[in-house]
């Protein structure tokens, strides 16, 4: 009777037409059941399938929510299927070598190669629209060197703290447990004990896995300060002493970060763990979440006062900040508030808006922050421009996966980078952007100890420290073959940038690149001399108006 009324009520709405599937399985269910008493076993089968169809189309016919299965019963559901699975059908199937976003096949295919120790090289030329105005290149000489040193290290600290630090060129950048599985955690700090570079830990906090191997850690304190705050959330100077030992080489503030700047970070109650909650300093189950701003400054001179206590509590080790630039008044107020407290950050890591490793809301993913090219040259500009230059410090982090994106970047000025979905890629990452699911197909980015089992620390962290050893090779030789040494002999002339299908011109051509202590000696005359006057060292608010009448004031960067 409830079949029958229901059917009625859906073919008098709807239509024959639309009801054939429900339709179907009612009438072949008595039939069905007929035939498995007459024949055999494979008929239970089908009748149970018709059953369940019958089931599922009656559920479809009655719910309210979604508009398709009301009207298409079960068949509606088929599109479901192929929209979850296009994807990968698109990724494996589909998408040429050089489309696949954020990372595209050949990407992946590079760090996979030098990670897992199998040829890198090319065949038959390169596949990139070399007539494309995003086409870059790097230029060589005639008289290559012989050899490029790439085994230097930056001295982060020098001559100001007690405890310096010697980075290489290329590092883990920040990724939290939690937001990756202890597995990987493990994985990446043994990598980096392996090949001697540092794995920044994530505003997370440290994490019992990131001290298993010892390898070198940045500690990353996010507004959250997790792993060294009180309950109300607020900073406590005690524990960030007791938790800063000697494998703990610097301190990073992360002010923002290139996926979602400006937003607070979120950790589901459901992935917040007991032992998620215990290096976080937080309450197990419920949702973990970082405020927008940090409580324990609002000013360029307060944030530099916090990264001198830190300074201080660590025993002498360097302090910096992370940051995805937005507003370039901000950036040259902190360099007004180093300058008038001659109080000074040891370095300045700035993370590309198309950064990002977990989750982030699409709109400020594809929408807000700066991307790392032109937020390094502003940076860049703000230090040499008030002559902090050799005092500070800079690194850069963003889609940084080979060389040429790591010689790009210190050709503009970094003094190293950092790579985060590079490395996870080393150690199995498929890009399956489940990140924010705990259904990562590889154990790198869930929880479930089940799915983390497949990631063998052992295995991984050698195809880590592999990734990064042959990566910094392929730098040595393209310094070697624009006949240099020394990986900070290049400059910006050696980058090349294709503006249209006539024209292109070095990286310093296109982006002003200020002269040291220009905005000191004569913010006016550059392009950055409405933005030094909005900047002020004991705020981040703008001191003038930045909607200027004069068109000439605010020029390109």
């Amino acid at each position: 009777m409830i079949i029958s009324t229901a059917w009625r009520a859906y073919a008098s709405r709807n239509g024959i037409k639309r009801a054939i599937i429900p339709v179907t399985a009612l009438v072949l269910t008595p039939i069905f059941l007929i035939l498995t008493i007459a024949v055999d076993a494979w008929w239970v089968i089908a009748l149970l399938l018709s059953l369940f169809l019958v089931l599922l189309g009656i559920y479809d016919m009655l719910q309210p929510r979604w508009s398709l299965t009301r009207n298409f019963p079960v068949a509606g559901r088929i599109r479901w299927i192929f929209m979850n699975l296009r994807p990968y059908f698109r990724a494996y199937m589909v998408e040429g070598d050089e489309e696949g976003k954020p990372f595209s096949y050949e990407a992946r295919r590079l760090v996979y190669a030098r990670a897992e120790g199998y040829p890198d090289m090319h065949p038959f030329g390169t596949e990139l629209d070399v007539q494309s105005q995003e086409y870059m290149w790097l230029t060589h000489s005639i008289n290559p060197a012989k050899n490029a040193d790439v085994k230097s290290r930056i001295e982060v600290g020098s001559g100001r703290c007690a405890q310096p630090y010697s980075a290489t060129l290329l590092n883990i950048s920040a990724m939290s447990f939690g937001a990756l599985s202890a597995a990987a955690i493990e994985a990446l700090n043994k990598g980096a004990a392996i090949g001697g570079f540092y794995h920044d830990t994530g505003e997370g906090g440290i994490s019992p896995y990131h001290r298993k191997h010892g390898g070198d850690l940045v500690w990353e304190l996010g507004s959250g300060y997790f792993g060294t705050r009180r309950e109300d959330g607020s900073f406590d100077p005690d524990l960030f002493r007791e938790a800063c030992d000697d494998q703990v080489k610097m301190t990073e503030i992360k002010l923002s970060q290139g996926a979602k700047p400006g937003h607070g970070g979120v950790l589901p109650g459901a992935k917040v763990t007991q032992e998620i909650a215990s290096t976080r300093k937080v309450q197990p189950g419920v949702d973990c979440v970082s405020p927008r701003a940090h409580s324990m400054f609002s000013t360029p001179i307060e944030m530099l006062e916090f990264a001198d206590q830190m300074r201080t509590l660590s025993g002498g080790k360097p302090v910096g900040i992370k940051l995805c630039v937005g507003q370039v008044f901000e950036v040259l107020a902190i360099m007004k508030a180093m300058l008038e407290t001659e109080k000074y950050l040891d370095f300045i890591v700035v993370d590309g808006a198309e950064g990002g490793t977990g989750a982030a809301p699409l709109e400020l993913s594809n929408h807000v922050g700066m991307p790392l090219l032109p937020g390094l040259i502003v940076v860049r500009n703000a230090l040499v421009g008030t002559g902090l230059r050799d005092k500070v410090r800079l690194a850069a982090s963003g889609k940084i996966y080979s060389a040429s994106e790591l010689a790009a970047c210190l050709a503009i000025g970094a003094d190293w980078c950092n790579a985060a979905r590079p490395f996870m890629f080393s150690i199995g990452c498929i890009q399956s952007r489940r990140c924010h699911t705990d259904t990562c197909p590889t154990g790198v980015t869930t929880q479930d100890p089940r799915r983390q089992r497949g990631l063998v620390v052992d295995v991984q962290s050698q195809r880590a420290a592999a990734f990064q050893a042959k990566t910094l090779e392929a730098l040595g030789d393209i310094i070697a073959a624009a006949g240099l040494t020394e990986p900070r002999d290049l400059q910006p002339y050696h980058l090349y940038h294709r503006i249209n299908g006539t024209e292109s011109y070095p990286i310093d051509r296109i982006w002003h690149f200020l002269e040291e202590k220009a905005l000191i000696d004569a913010p006016k005359e550059t392009s950055y001399g409405h933005w030094w006057r909005a900047a002020q060292a004991n705020s981040f608010l703008p001191a003038v108006k930045l909607a200027h009448d004069d068109h000439t004031a605010l020029r390109r960067l």
